[in-house]
């Protein structure tokens, strides 16, 4: 069985540090010294135990078993004759009916069978001591010096042959007088020895808490400056950790900007670029159309010089063709300038009736289709009525070219010749460029 190890706080520890327990050791240490003679002096050199007579602890106590049952052979003792307590035993003898008198039922106990563990068993407090002696009680002497002394005889007869006598006188002796004494004696000196014994082992187990304490906090202060090493050795890397992190964002924010920077920079020359390239299309739009209204007038003018030419060589080619080819004087304007004024005039005058008057509805919804600009040649008489419609460029629209020619149709007749105009023309041509958006426009 192992004691307890009592459990101490650190405040009772730092108090047992303090200059009133360093004066308290040597007074610990004479008791220490005094328990240790003690249980020297108390140690016996025979018996089955150690310390004083009848010392046991309690957890080496059988408690729950029977005493061990010895049995020990002992010749029969023969008193001597005396006279003296022969005179003593007179009135001894006297006082046995007395004596007896209460006592028959347990006269059965008599025989040597029954007496016998009476005499031999002994208990277990005094197990450690040797076996003492019956003692015989004075009453028992005066009956065994009357009668004749008996043959010695073996041993085991003097257990099992017994006088009745004996046996009468034997009965009240049967409890052994010393064994009360000796297990008294044994009570008497057990909590002595045993309080000793838990002095010493609350001695030794002060020392070794003292001890386990001291190693304990020996350790506890190993492991604190271990725990502060590791501590600052964790704070410096935390710190080196930190100031790399630190480091490491700045760069990331300077290329962040660096990058930022370089963006801006490229999506600037971007943009100039694409504004010098919408600057560039524009001019070259602007050229090409200024190179396109060139042309067109270019065109135009080529047009009517070339309907100028073509008038001329029919007025010729008329002039010198028999009389009896065409009966009817015909003259042409491809244009809108020619020789003649009065037949400038009288075009001007022909084309401002179809432009003037309410002649776009007719075409309004087939003008909407895609189609080309016309070129119409309209044969007028001297009279004002229309002789012909013809197209020199169709619009590619049937609905347009069929407009015109009701348009033209619609509005005869025309003014009559003048009569410096009826006097060398029977019949004009008139040819012109018919463009739609919100009117009629005849070029």
């Amino acid at each position: 069985m192992s004691v307890a190890e009592p459990e101490i706080s650190p405040q009772a520890l730092a108090q047992s540090r303090r200059p009133g327990a360093e004066r308290k050791r040597p007074a610990l240490a004479l008791l220490l010294s005094l328990l240790v003679h003690a249980l020297l002096l108390s140690l016996t050199l025979g018996g089955q135990g150690l310390g004083l007579p009848g010392l046991a602890l309690p957890w080496q106590e059988r408690r729950a078993e029977a005493p061990e049952l010895r049995v020990r052979l002992v010749p029969p003792r023969v008193a001597a004759e005396q006279p003296a307590p022969q005179a003593r035993v007179e009135p001894t003898v006297a006082d046995a009916p007395a004596l007896m008198a209460p006592t028959p039922p347990v006269a059965p106990v008599a025989p040597a069978p029954s007496a016998l563990p009476s005499v031999t068993s002994t208990s277990s407090a005094a197990a450690p001591t040797t076996a003492a002696p019956p003692v015989a009680s004075p009453r028992a002497e005066a009956p065994v010096d009357a009668a004749p002394p008996p043959a010695p005889e073996p041993a085991a007869v003097a257990i099992a042959v017994t006088r009745s006598e004996e046996a009468k006188w034997a009965v009240p002796a049967a409890p052994a007088v010393p064994t009360p004494a000796i297990a008294a004696a044994s009570s008497a000196s057990t909590p002595q020895a045993d309080k000793a014994l838990l002095q010493e082992a609350a001695a030794q187990a002060e020392l070794e808490r003292v001890r386990r304490e001291a190693q304990r906090e020996a350790q506890l202060q190993a492991e604190k400056l271990e725990a502060a090493r590791l501590e600052a050795e964790r704070q410096a890397s935390i710190r080196q950790e930190a100031a790399r992190q630190e480091i490491a964002r700045q760069e990331t924010a300077r290329q962040e900007a660096a990058r930022k920077e370089a963006a801006r920079q490229e999506a600037a020359r971007q943009d100039a670029i694409r504004r010098e390239a919408a600057r560039v299309e524009a001019a070259r739009l602007e050229a090409a159309q200024a190179v396109e209204a060139r042309e067109a007038r270019l065109r135009a003018i080529g047009r009517q010089l070339d309907e100028e030419a073509a008038r001329r060589d029919a007025a010729t080619a008329a002039a010198r063709q028999s009389p009896t080819v065409s009966s009817a004087r015909r003259g042409r304007l491809f244009g809108r300038s020619d020789a003649n004024a009065e037949l400038v005039q009288y075009a001007e005058t022909w084309s401002r009736k179809i432009q003037l008057n309410m002649t776009f509805d007719m075409v309004r919804e087939a003008a909407r289709q895609p189609h080309t600009d016309p070129v119409v040649t309209v044969a007028v008489r001297s009279d004002g009525s229309v002789e012909s419609v013809s197209f020199v460029r169709s619009s590619g629209v049937p609905a347009i070219d069929e407009a015109i020619r009701r348009i033209v149709h619609s509005q005869a007749n025309y003014p009559p010749f003048q009569p410096a105009l009826a006097r060398e023309y029977d019949v004009v041509e008139i040819r012109r460029t018919w463009q739609f958006d919100m009117a009629i426009r005849l070029y």
